[in-house]
């Protein structure tokens, strides 16, 4: 027997959609945002959403491995200063070196990370409305009759299957 949820959960669930709406609308409403947007990279991105999210994966990956380095030219630099030039360029170099071996690793990484999340988000969104969808249906309808309980109403796992894989074959058609 299932058990039904409290109505207070459905409530929480609209005030928690209501404040994240109203956060998303005064994201997309900041100035700097709106300029972004109309811009050619902006307008690229918003056609490119696996690009973009990858883009934010790989600059968000790569802040610490960039600031390291940053930081070893200025303390290269200063040690220059006291007159180590030979060992400045020598630590320059291969820490240059390595930041391309370490970026172009973060780039392989970055790819794999969004194409989990994306893959993540289709099923779990595809669950969800599936199961809201059935749980829906069966409390939309009549009682069920005796015969015939409501989850015996639900579709063929076939159907579900089919519902589960609609919407990442349809989002990889349309990223082409």
């Amino acid at each position: 027997m299932a058990k039904e949820e409290p109505p207070s959960v459905s409530k929480d669930l609209q005030k928690f959609q209501r404040n994240l709406s109203l956060l998303i609308k005064s994201f997309q409403n900041n100035s700097k945002v709106v300029a972004f947007t109309k811009s050619p990279m902006g307008q690229y991105l918003d056609r490119h959403p696996f690009l973009a999210l990858s883009m934010l994966v790989f600059v968000a990956m790569s802040a610490v491995p960039v600031g390291f380095f940053l930081l070893l030219v200025v303390l290269s630099s200063l040690a220059a200063l006291v007159g180590v030039l030979l060992l400045e360029g020598l630590v320059i170099s291969v820490g240059g070196v390595t930041l391309l071996c370490v970026l172009c690793g973060l780039v392989f990484i970055s790819l794999a990370l969004s194409g989990t999340i994306i893959v993540c988000y289709v099923v779990v969104s595809s669950l969800i409305n599936y199961w809201f969808s059935s749980r829906m249906m069966c409390l939309s309808q009549d009682p069920p009759p005796a015969r015939e309980p409501c989850s015996k109403r639900h579709p063929e796992p076939s159907t579900f299957c089919a519902a589960l894989l609609s919407p990442l074959v349809y989002y990889l058609m349309a990223t082409r």
